[in-house]
C-alpha cells in the first residue's frame, strides 16, 4: 500500500493541516473547500514537492556526491559511485518512499523544524516553507 510521503506537513491556504485518508489503497490529502471535502492524490502533491526539492541536484550529481563522500568519511571510489548513483536514481527513491514512507523520526524532525507545504483546493503546491539552515556561527 502506498503512503503519503509528506503526511503531517501539508496545509491548505488557511494554514490548516490536511489529514490523510485512503480511498481504496490510494492515499489522499483531504482539503476542506467551504464544507466540501476534496480528496486530492497524495502522489500528485508529493511528486510536486519531490520535483521541487530535487531540481537543484540535476546536473550537480558529481559535485554533490564528492561532498557527501567527504563529509561522511567515505571518499573511496566505490562509496563515491554508490552515492552518485543515489543522486541519479531520484525517481526510484520517490517510488520507494511512496511504498515505505519517511521514517517516523525523519518525518517528525521535518515537522518540528517547520517544514510545510501549502496547497490550493486542487492540490497544486503554492508554497514550500523550508526552515533556514545556519551553522550557528552567524552574528545576529
Amino acid at each position: 500500500m502506498k503512503k503519503a510521503i509528506f503526511e503531517g506537513m501539508v496545509y491548505d491556504s488557511l494554514e490548516r493541516q490536511l489529514p490523510v485518508v485512503y480511498v481504496g489503497d490510494e492515499p489522499t490529502y483531504v482539503i476542506d473547500d467551504s464544507g466540501f471535502e476534496r480528496h486530492v492524490s497524495a502522489g500528485d502533491v508529493d511528486r510536486q514537492v519531490w520535483n521541487f526539492l530535487s531540481e537543484g541536484i540535476e546536473g550537480n550529481e558529481d559535485i554533490l556526491a564528492e561532498q557527501v563522500a567527504k563529509l561522511s568519511g567515505q571518499d573511496d571510489i566505490f562509496s563515491l559511485a554508490m552515492i552518485r548513483r543515489q543522486f541519479e536514481n531520484r525517481d526510484q527513491q520517490f517510488f520507494e518512499l511512496q511504498e515505505k514512507g519517511f521514517p517516523y523520526d525523519a518525518r517528525m524532525y521535518m515537522i518540528m523544524i517547520g517544514f510545510k507545504i501549502v496547497v490550493n483546493h486542487r492540490g497544486e503546491v503554492l508554497e514550500i516553507k523550508q526552515p533556514a539552515v545556519t551553522n550557528g556561527d552567524e552574528e545576529e
